[in-house]
């Protein structure tokens, strides 16, 4: 793909995990998203929701594997549907884009490989199996890799040298606080420092409040790469993980709007308006995660070039 994509405005997704359960999405445990690809009665729900945004006019949508990954599979008793599961989304992705006959990309999700929100403190040769084994299932479908909601430079590090081997570039997706650093205490800059490479597309940041964001942007400008962000709708500014609030054990795996609620006064107009002067910023990655919803998307769109 065009390396400098990135370089004009562009379009991504929403939250395809909280679009799913207002779709009437029964999540399993802690499993959450990843139900809709081990369960074959959801699999036409995960393609309409990728359609959804699409048709609002994403350029870009991301595979909906973010809970599939191999620990998230073993604690839920699934790990024998892993590879089912993430080649399945992969599948549906590509499915959607043939459906909509657009000319957009998909991105294939490489998430945190532990908890979410949280530095993973394991032996590296364990975090680059987990990126290694997603990795290679989806790149038959997908046209980069998304670095998606990473807290630290050795996670960073360890799933870059992965999509190396891949030989696909990344849009590497860091989570910050309301204090402008990642959970490992490191700064935007010092990630950039340690880990920026050739096959960097560009940098957002992942999973963070509207005004973390804003907060933060200053900082990201003087990164000589193409920035943005994929912005929840939290009421809770700081999330946490989802063993917080779903236990693998669960014959129904609670929402985590339950937990961390949702924003309902943030509509699209106010998304337009937060994107609008992102953008006046520099800012050309423009999309949002969790309860960000099709009609955000749909509201932001008429400012892609």
């Amino acid at each position: 793909m065009d390396k400098k994509y990135f370089s004009k405005v562009r379009i991504l997704d929403g939250g395809m995990g909280q679009n799913l359960l207002a779709k009437g999405l029964k999540p399993k445990g802690s499993l959450w998203s990843a139900t809709a690809l081990i369960n074959k009665k959801y699999h036409e729900l995960v393609v309409d929701a990728h359609l959804d945004f699409i048709r609002s006019g994403a350029e870009v949508i991301t595979t909906n594997n973010f809970a599939a990954r191999r620990i998230r599979m073993s604690q839920n008793n699934v790990e024998d549907q892993f590879e089912y599961a993430n080649k399945k989304a992969g599948e549906l992705a590509v499915k959607a884009k043939e459906i909509s006959k657009k000319n957009i990309l998909i991105a294939g999700s490489l998430p945190a490989q532990n908890d979410t929100y949280v530095l993973d403190e394991r032996d590296k040769k364990i975090i680059e199996k987990g990126f290694y084994d997603q990795a290679v299932l989806l790149k038959p479908f997908v046209d980069f890799f998304y670095l998606d909601v990473l807290c630290g430079s050795k996670e960073c590090e360890i799933a870059l040298n992965v999509t190396e081997k891949l030989n696909l570039p990344v849009l590497v997706g860091l989570h910050i606080k309301k204090n402008g650093k990642l959970p490992s205490n490191e700064s935007i800059s010092e990630v950039v420092e340690k880990c920026k490479n050739n096959s960097w597309l560009g940098i957002i940041l992942a999973c963070v409040s509207p005004e973390i964001v804003e907060n933060s942007i200053n900082e990201i400008t003087k990164i000589n790469l193409p920035f943005g962000y994929k912005a929840n709708l939290w009421k809770t500014e700081e999330p946490v993980p989802v063993h917080k609030f779903a236990s693998p054990t669960d014959k129904v795996g609670a929402n985590p709007v339950e937990t961390m609620g949702t924003r309902d006064d943030y509509t699209g107009e106010k998304f337009f308006d937060f994107t609008k002067k992102m953008i006046s910023k520099g800012a050309t990655i423009l999309g949002g995660c969790c309860e960000t919803k099709p009609s955000h998307i749909n509201k932001i769109a008429v400012l892609k070039n």
